[in-house]
């Protein structure tokens, strides 16, 4: 998705909330917790997984990285490993991959331990074209293998490529293939004729456009639901909502950290974006609260069931 001007600098609203003090944060490889280094408070901080329905765990918090750029693109998805990201997704459409690549390498963290997406456009559908695009996408990022590959959206040849991603994880290539935007027909679709059921579906969700439709749905099946966007690029005014400032202060927490909380007692994976490093250390800074029945009632009473990205549909 493209940068849109109505999207909000979040920390000119942070004021109206709690105010967030963070301490340098660090990861020890072959771990996903965090650590604060301020002596005075240790506090172990975990990443949980999701299990995917072939087994393979999956971070339910990560760092997305649409409309990063270039040396941006480079430099945050470094930082974001640094603080302790390890699902860090991507996609051929967002033109970044081959930065992306460059901010894992220079990260230094062994490939194992990330979780790497990647989608394929809708230009290259089909069983071929399908094949041609998922090497060239891991050449950019300069990897052998995808933790994720998702078709990005149901165009054309859909058939096609999910057979071509399903040889590719027969082939070691691909450790989990799923789908993106896809309603429940379009899955059932999907699944009259796919040999492995799609392990998410990466879909626009925000407190503004719950899905209440498509949310039932997948949690009654074997595809996980995964956020893009989870914040809503700051759009319709997110990051000044009264009702979640105010459940932020009963939390001493900023309106993104009570969204993603939500999104985490959802069951939703999120993957939020940032190129500044004091947000994306916010942004992990949720598992040491839960939101009350009543906060989760009142989130859900915020539904509005309007997409937030118009120029997408």
């Amino acid at each position: 998705m493209k940068k849109n001007n109505n999207e909000v600098n979040r920390r000119e609203f942070l004021k109206v909330t709690t105010k967030f003090t963070a301490a340098t944060i660090f990861i020890g490889l072959g771990s996903s917790e965090l650590f604060g280094a301020n002596a005075e408070n240790q506090k172990k901080i975990s990443i949980p997984n999701v299990t995917l329905n072939n087994g393979v765990l999956m971070p339910i918090l990560g760092f997305g990285t649409n409309t990063l750029a270039d040396a941006v693109a480079v430099r945050s998805v470094s930082e974001a490993i640094s603080v302790g990201y390890r699902l860090i997704d991507t996609a051929h459409i967002y033109g970044n991959e081959a930065a992306v690549g460059e901010g894992i390498k220079q990260s230094g963290i062994d490939r194992k331990e990330l979780f790497l997406t990647s989608k394929l456009w809708v230009d290259f559908a089909g069983y071929e074209n399908t094949k041609k695009a998922f090497e060239t996408s891991i050449k950019k990022l300069g990897v052998d293998y995808l933790d994720l590959y998702l078709i990005h959206r149901p165009r054309g040849d859909v058939k096609g490529s999910w057979q071509a991603m399903e040889e590719l994880v027969a082939a070691g290539k691909i450790r989990a293939i799923g789908v993106s935007n896809f309603e429940p027909e379009q899955l059932k679709e999907l699944l009259s004729y796919a040999k492995i059921a799609p392990a998410i579906n990466q879909i626009e969700t925000n407190v503004f456009l719950q899905e209440s439709v498509l949310y039932p749905f997948l949690k009654g099946s074997a595809t996980q639901m995964e956020a893009w966007s989870p914040l809503a690029a700051g759009r319709s005014g997110i990051f000044s909502n009264p009702t979640l400032a105010a459940i932020g202060t009963k939390y001493q927490k900023s309106i993104a950290q009570v969204c993603l909380r939500w999104h985490f007692q959802r069951g939703v994976v999120a993957i939020p974006r940032s190129s500044q490093k004091a947000h994306m250390i916010e942004n992990l800074n949720i598992f040491d609260f839960e939101l009350a029945a009543s906060d989760m009632q009142t989130i859900a009473s915020m539904d509005i069931n309007t997409t937030q990205f118009p120029e997408w549909k």
